[in-house]
């Protein structure tokens, strides 16, 4: 597809009416795990699917050109992105990550360090003097989440990725939870882009996945190279579900992060809660680093509620459309309670040092009327307030 297309017709059109064979519309599924050759020593351009599949290939090459990347490769998890990507590094290379990342992602640096397979320092990237001294050690690399997981805070990847150039190291940022929809770290001199694809690319909570998108041939050639030694390659299948659900993309997220706006300005004015993480607030300390860098606030949010654990127990019981369980970016509603869920294998100390404390909950916001989503929401916190009155 021609360079000048716009992302939204990248993802409503990449691959359409591609098909030589029978002339479909969609992009065909290629199921068959291996392939003829044409003859002795002469291989297709496919042999075998754990290498190279059709389907998968159009999903990388959408997510690429919506990434503005060199080229993707695609595989089975979020984690196995982030584990990809740490096979561009050499025994004992240190990584630069952020305090308060996922902790999936903490979980699997911290593995790789018991191993001695890397080094791992954990800065709050915000601080510019702490981020200074962990450059100043010359890393590898430097991963970015921003907005980060769960607490939204936001960092100037354009700044941090020339820094760490500067120190000899590449930036990988995790794109998760904006999209290319929202943000294309890239652009902003990022290195490696990261995404679990199980969220708003796919956008319908039926695929796990992810993607490495390098801004660099070379890497691109040596991430698909790894991939296929160790196998991580995504199935066809979940390719083709999560190139279906990114010709929506930009239609969902557009709906998600207006109707997340409005929720933030919701709970923000409530007496029940005490403090909202949403960058579209412009009292939120990253707004205006979120204005300039992103192209939307997304359509996640974090919130404080009054009342310690038994007030989000009571808040969480009374929802009916808030959907209590992990992921985020589906077209349905979802609340976390980071603490005992996505964030539940941190130590305490862990989340304190990252400000997750025990009364936060973090919502994915789908596609549902807005309206119904606000009175479910009032819903919630109109069972805290009688339960302090009672």
């Amino acid at each position: 597809m021609s360079p000048n297309r716009a992302p939204q017709t990248i993802a409503a059109a990449n691959g359409i009416a591609t098909d030589s064979a029978f002339g479909a519309v969609a992009p065909p599924i290629y199921l068959s795990s291996s392939y003829t050759f044409e003859g002795f020593g002469r291989a297709r351009a496919y042999d075998y699917s754990r290498a190279g599949n059709p389907t998968r290939d159009v999903l990388a090459d959408t997510i690429a050109q919506l990434e503005g990347g060199a080229g993707a490769v695609v595989v089975s998890s979020g984690m196995a992105a982030i584990d990809l990507v740490l096979s561009l590094l050499e025994t004992g290379d240190l990584i630069v990550a952020p305090h308060d990342c996922y902790a999936g992602t903490q979980r699997l640096l911290q593995a790789r360090q018991a191993k001695r397979q890397v080094e791992v320092v954990f800065v709050d990237q915000s601080d510019g003097p702490a981020l200074a001294a962990a450059l100043a050690r010359s890393p590898a690399l430097v991963l970015i989440e921003s907005p980060s997981n769960p607490l939204m805070r936001v960092v100037d990847i354009q700044a941090i990725a020339a820094a760490a150039r500067s120190a000899g190291a590449r930036t990988v940022v995790d794109n998760t939870f904006l999209s290319p929809a929202g943000q294309q770290p890239i652009k902003l001199g990022a290195d490696l882009v990261v995404h679990s694809t199980t969220k708003y690319l796919n956008g319908h909570s039926d695929v796990v996945g992810g993607v490495v998108v390098a801004a660099d041939q070379a890497d691109v050639a040596a991430l698909a190279s790894w991939a296929n030694v160790t196998g991580v390659t995504s199935s066809p299948f979940d390719a083709y579900l999560t190139l279906r659900g990114i010709r929506t993309l930009f239609a969902r997220v557009e709906r998600q992060q207006r109707t997340a706006g409005l929720i933030a300005e919701f709970l923000h004015g409530h007496p029940a809660v005490p403090k909202v993480w949403y960058p579209g607030l412009p009292t939120h300390p990253g707004h205006g680093i979120a204005k300039a860098q992103q192209s939307g606030f997304g359509a996640m949010l974090s919130f404080e509620l009054t009342g310690g654990v038994e007030g989000v127990s009571r808040f969480v019981h009374a929802l009916e459309l808030f959907v209590l369980a992990e992921s985020l970016g589906g077209v349905e509603s979802l609340v976390a309670h980071p603490a005992t869920m996505t964030h539940a294998s941190m130590s305490p100390e862990a989340r304190h040092a990252a400000g997750i404390s025990d009364s936060l909950l973090r919502l994915s916001v789908g596609l549902e009327s807005e309206a119904d989503l606000l009175a479910d929401l009032a819903r919630g916190l109109e069972a805290i307030s009688i339960t302090a009155l009672s």
